[in-house]
């Protein structure tokens, strides 16, 4: 296990929203390395950039056409290794976004494999035998290739699967994983890995990481077996890189040999109970909404078994949105998004701030770019103050990514940096406590104090730390065992005897 990760705070860059510093209206690596000061600013010691390699943008890069090239309109692969460079001079780790489970339809691996006569690339792809011959129960396309036969899909027409084999076989077309064709797959992914790990980078975020072995079994052995053995090679070979899961399900993941694994906003899980609980009928009830009356249970009976299972295998990791998710201020107000970030950074695991969310932009209402749709809103450019382009951007605003946020009072760094009582403030406040307490560190013990069905404060416990919230309209109230002192709060909280009394929507960390 890296050892750095157990005090990592990521922040997360959309590469082509973040900085244009060439006039072009897209996002940089310059503009990245421009912004690190910042990212050291506020407190995260990591970043995770979303895919950079040279791509068609169908789905805004991970249809990937070079895995060991730079997008041009990003900068070229030295810019990349210079990103590295600085960042660990400001002691940031730097994680690459890993694609495995597909590329683009143009990578030239898979243009080799359309051909009609056999070589070396014919069976990195799934194909079945002929034209007439599709993939039972998967998506596919025929009639597109010389070669006789259909391609499986892993999501977009324009992502076809990697051969990694299927574990329960049906059909002759069908691989073993250990079959030499899966095989040299596997062997081409390290070699991606390899060749930048050997340049500067320290880990990969992976994409779609449970996609790999087709008609697995329910544990996603097959697939796990191949993680093992990447992450045997990074222990071997790179101990200190990273891999961290987009998969969802630790009891998985980290069994499989991730060090990490995101809690996705997957619909009715403990993470998506906690604020975007907006898809029920019957309204929102998110627990950190003020008048969702939420139910903190909701939450711990999903979290508390993959905790408790997978602690002493791996990290948690909350987000407080990522690309693919509405941003919270979709319908938190700004102290409900002080609160939420408060209880990111204090929950076990490793935490990830996605860009922007420390000044709350907002999920914008805008037709779909690069594969993007209802995700698109979320992939605005960052606001960095009230000058041209909210300070993304000197090109004309016809000509940029997609349209900053038009209302008067768009959130900007400018405007909340020097704002004691701002989000942004609010957010270096906490990752500043994170860092100084080791009880806040990501595999330090987590104990549920308090916690009541449709009750409030919930209250649990980090190492020697008590930490306790009320998102609620309603003052509320619980015992504590002894005087304890305050090391944070966020409104007003009061030990009063044997009682913590917690007005509406506060937070406080007793020690």
């Amino acid at each position: 296990m890296p050892a750095w990760l157990k005090d990592a705070i990521f922040y997360e860059i959309y590469p082509q929203s973040f900085k244009d510093t060439n006039g072009d209206g897209i996002g940089d690596i310059n503009g990245i390395i421009e912004k690190l000061d910042y990212v050291k600013s506020l407190g995260c010691n990591a970043l995770w950039i979303n895919p950079c390699y040279d791509s068609p943008f169908k789905d805004a890069g991970y249809d990937v056409r070079d895995y060991k090239k730079v997008a041009p309109r990003y900068g070229t692969n030295e810019d990349l290794y210079k990103l590295f460079e600085e960042a660990h001079k400001r002691d940031i780790h730097v994680l690459l976004d890993l694609v495995p489970g597909h590329t683009s339809e143009e990578h030239e691996w898979f243009l080799e494999s359309k051909k009609a006569t056999r070589n070396e690339y014919s069976d990195r792809y799934v194909w079945t035998n002929g034209w007439l011959q599709g993939v039972p129960g998967h998506p596919y396309i025929g009639g597109e290739a010389d070669r006789d036969g259909c391609y499986m899909l892993n999501f977009f027409k324009c992502q076809p699967a990697l051969n990694y084999g299927f574990l329960n076989r049906t059909e002759d077309w069908q691989k073993a994983p250990d079959d030499p064709a899966c095989l040299a797959t596997r062997e081409a992914l390290k070699d991606v890995m390899r060749f930048w790990l050997d340049r500067g980078c320290d880990g990969f975020r992976v994409d779609m990481a449970d996609s790999l072995v087709k008609e697995d079994d329910e544990n996603k052995s097959a697939t796990g077996a191949i993680w093992k053995d990447i992450r045997a090679m990074l222990d071997a070979d790179y101990p200190e890189a990273a891999i961290i899961s987009e998969w969802s399900n630790p009891m998985q993941s980290l069994k499989s040999g991730f060090h990490a694994d995101f809690y996705l906003d997957h619909h009715g899980n403990g993470y998506n109970t906690l604020l975007r609980d907006y898809e029920t009928a019957g309204g929102d009830h998110s627990f950190l909404k003020k008048d969702g009356n939420g139910d903190i249970m909701r939450f711990l009976n999903d979290f508390l078994p993959k905790y408790d299972s997978t602690k002493d295998d791996g990290y948690i990791s909350f987000i407080t949105c990522n690309h693919d998710t509405p941003r919270p201020r979709r319908t938190l107000e700004f102290q409900e998004l002080k609160l939420a970030t408060a209880l990111f950074l204090t929950l076990p695991g490793v935490p990830f701030i996605y860009y922007g969310d420390e000044i709350g932009m907002r999920y914008l209402d805008i037709p779909t770019k690069e594969g993007g749709y209802t995700r698109t809103g979320s992939r605005t450019p960052m606001q960095w103050n009230h000058g041209k382009n909210l300070g993304f951007s000197d090109a004309d605003s016809k000509d940029i990514y997609l349209p900053v946020d038009p209302s008067a009072d768009a959130p900007t760094v400018t405007s909340q940096e020097n704002d004691p009582d701002s989000l942004l403030s609010t957010v270096k406040a906490l990752t500043k406590i994170r860092h100084e307490y080791t009880d806040l560190h990501a595999d330090s013990e987590f104990e549920v104090v308090y916690a009541e069905a449709e009750e409030f404060p919930f209250v649990f416990k980090r190492g020697e730390l008590y930490v306790a919230i009320n998102p609620s309209e309603k003052k509320a109230g619980v015992s504590v065992s002894k005087k304890r002192e305050k090391i944070y709060e966020i409104g007003t909280t009061e030990i009063k005897e044997n009682s913590l009394i917690m007005d509406p929507q506060s937070f406080v960390i007793l020690k």
